[in-house]
């Protein structure tokens, strides 16, 4: 039996990246996929893919996420499994980063994840199950040069992953969170050779990860053979963080 049969999923930021590879893993597995997305032509062209459904959605907005869950609730009528996969970067060090660039990524990659957990955990806490995924970051571990919207982010998706895994375990939902090293993805392979190299050099099994690592590991975590974990933070970063 296939690990995420009949389970309805919803995957935001899933145009794209390990958005998208997630997607196509979890319909191999028996899921229906919903695919939240800002971006209407990749989402629609994933949500094609796995003869899903898409949605349009901005989830650093209230109206926008509500819209969300409402359309998936007139389709389905349930939610078993959110995946907070969403996120942007805006990096600049400390002294030239702007307000924007701040506010920018922390409404998107914290606050979108609390809006998109909100709204599942209403409807999961009548169902008595369900499942919540959030992309972290290694980054979140030990900061990252340039990166102080995107560490803050990181580092409070972990933090909101092990207060909800507290508060939401008695309804019968496990919340956990994967923290993804250096993956190869379209944004990724634009960077220079030398410093994907370098960068390269850092990890202790010598390669870049890729978004089917964590696509794998996320539906693990989503299915039922990972009915006793939550509360967790798990890294796919091939031991960078060792």
């Amino acid at each position: 039996m296939n690990l995420l049969e009949g389970k309805i999923c919803i995957i935001t930021g899933g145009g794209q990246g390990i958005g998208r590879a997630t997607a196509l893993k979890f319909a191999e597995e028996g899921a229906k996929v919903v695919i939240a997305e800002l971006d209407e032509k990749s989402g629609q062209a994933t949500a094609d893919e796995v003869n899903g459904l898409f949605v349009q959605a901005n989830v650093g907005d209230k109206k926008s996420v509500e819209d969300l869950f409402k359309a998936v609730m007139d389709a389905y009528g349930r939610v078993d499994v959110l995946v907070n996969n969403a996120g942007i970067l805006k990096d600049s060090t400390l002294v030239k980063m702007e307000e924007d660039q701040f506010d920018d990524v922390i409404n998107i990659n914290l606050k979108g994840v609390y809006l998109c957990t909100h709204a599942a955990a209403e409807i999961m806490k009548e169902q008595g199950s369900g499942v919540i995924l959030s992309a972290s970051s290694v980054v979140a571990h030990n900061g990252n040069f340039g990166q102080t919207n995107y560490v803050a982010s990181k580092t409070g998706v972990i933090g909101m992953t092990k207060v909800w895994a507290r508060e939401l375990g008695k309804d019968g939902i496990r919340v956990n969170a994967v923290a993804p090293g250096f993956i190869t993805t379209d944004m990724t392979a634009q960077m220079p050779e030398k410093i994907i190299k370098m960068m390269e050099a850092k990890v202790p099994l010598k390669r870049w990860g890729n978004v089917e690592d964590v696509a794998n590991v996320y539906c693990f975590l989503a299915s039922d053979e990972a009915s006793y974990i939550t509360g967790i933070v798990l890294n796919v970063d091939g031991g960078v963080v060792v």
